[in-house]
């Protein structure tokens, strides 16, 4: 049960205890949501992408489509945990398959049978992918062949080991975090400081939600960084997230302290999977496979 003399004591100054990271800026009311890119050429042929160009394929190409379709309309049933509102901005990686599928997002929201919403839409190298060195574009059977020991360092204690000539994890925190901490300064200077008095448990709030919130389109390797960050986890604990291709994960912010409202939802791509588990069933039944 909540205590109502702690909540008093919880004002807005007090914000920094649920950002020790001191990252969020003080009282911020807002939502950040994260996307990862579609299918890129690179992830069907079995490559280590990191800071090379790959391009969407043509499921990654659909992917985007329809995870921008699903944030132009987020009170479509399911509601996404999302201020009804255009977001502030979308921003992404620089790299092509992050770019196109921001690019997918922004179009969709300006349909006027969806938002209706011209959001900026901006690069920051910040938010591109860890840099994989030697690795980028390597088969990952070559990579397991020839770096063997490094990888399964990599994959097991990856502040011990990383790529040869790519980021280590606090090189890439280092350079995340400046872009970060852009998105969520101009989130607090386009909405209104909150606090952490009042209810804090979800389906307590019953005045619409008009706090500012934004996009931002990267990759599965520097989402889990950007996670651990603002949560201030160790980054040795890397590998505990999980991003899917065109997945979306709602961060809400409420008075300065950041909570996770959705992780990973994939529910809007089921056309394409539904699409590919046809084509797998119409493979087996021409090759007889059971």
């Amino acid at each position: 049960m909540d205590d109502p003399t702690r909540e008093r004591a919880l004002t807005t100054s007090d914000t920094a205890a649920g950002d020790p990271a001191g990252l969020v800026p003080d009282g911020l009311d807002a939502t950040l949501v994260l996307v990862r890119h579609g299918e890129s050429t690179f992830i069907v042929e079995g490559r280590f992408q990191g800071q090379a160009e790959a391009p969407l394929s043509p499921d990654g190409i659909a992917q985007a489509r329809l995870v921008g379709a699903r944030l132009a309309h987020p009170a479509a049933p399911p509601a996404l945990p999302v201020p009804p509102t255009a977001p502030l901005e979308i921003a992404h990686s620089p790299l092509a398959r992050t770019a196109d599928t921001a690019g997918a997002i922004a179009t969709a929201m300006a349909d006027p049978a969806a938002l209706g919403a011209d959001v900026p839409i901006r690069p920051d190298h910040g938010f591109i992918e860890i840099g994989q060195g030697e690795w980028e574009g390597v088969h990952r059977a070559e990579i397991e062949a020839r770096w063997g020991d490094v990888l399964a360092t990599w994959r097991r204690r990856p502040l011990d080991a990383w790529a040869p000539g790519g980021e280590s994890l606090p090189d890439v925190q280092a350079r995340l975090r400046p872009a970060l901490a852009a998105v969520l300064s101009r989130l607090a200077a386009a909405g209104t400081p909150g606090t952490l008095d009042g209810p804090q448990v979800a389906g307590y709030r019953s005045e619409p939600d008009a706090r500012p919130w934004s996009v931002v389109v990267g990759h599965d390797g520097v989402f889990k960084v950007l996670l651990l960050t603002l949560f201030d986890l160790p980054l040795d604990r890397f590998w505990m997230w999980s991003f899917d291709l065109a997945g979306i994960v709602v961060i809400e912010i409420r008075g300065g302290r950041p909570l996770v409202r959705a992780m990973n939802l994939v529910d809007h791509l089921a056309p394409v999977l539904d699409e590919e588990a046809r084509a797998e069933t119409d493979e087996r039944r021409r090759s007889g496979a059971l």
